[in-house]
């Protein structure tokens, strides 16, 4: 239905108002179809927005989706910042273990939302939350309060991170 709807709209060229349809729309153009109403960075926010669901996580459009997100908003290598992985959105879902670790803390909360990992992913997660060096410390200092805000990474916690969490 999308593939549909998209011939549809861009029938005569890409429209100068492509934010006000619908942001899964946007999943299957690229960047450079988005150029002539908008800038890459704001394309990316709209991305970030769209039901990850629409696409597969093994659809090559989505991993090339990624690629030219990192390299719109001009990560070089695997750390990225809290605003990055806001803009980001569900795409962070997709990173490679190398990213989660280098960035540590600020993808957090992105990651949360993602509803299932990769084996590699499940390892840094756990990596970057038994170091401590998080917003939310070491696991000997969590709260009930801290384990409703990682409610979504709970599920990656294996026994050595659940045992040092205080009763």
């Amino acid at each position: 239905q999308l593939s549909c709807l998209l011939k549809m709209v861009t029938l005569h060229g890409i429209p100068k108002d492509l934010d006000s349809y619908p942001k899964d729309l946007l999943l299957l153009l690229s960047p450079s179809d988005y150029a002539a109403t908008g800038n890459c960075r704001q394309f990316f926010i709209n991305i970030g927005k769209a039901n990850m669901d629409v696409l597969p996580r093994e659809a090559p459009q989505r991993q090339q989706l990624l690629l030219e997100a990192l390299e719109c908003l001009r990560i070089p290598g695997t750390q990225i910042n809290s605003e990055d992985a806001e803009i980001l959105g569900w795409l962070v879902c997709d990173l490679r273990g190398e990213h989660i670790r280098s960035s540590g803390d600020s993808l957090l909360k992105g990651l949360s939302r993602c509803g299932s990992f990769l084996p590699e992913q499940e390892e840094a997660i756990r990596d970057v939350l038994s170091s401590g060096n998080t917003t939310f410390g070491p696991p000997a200092a969590w709260s009930a309060f801290t384990l409703s805000q990682l409610r979504g990474l709970i599920p990656v916690l294996d026994h050595s991170i659940l045992q040092q969490i205080p009763k």
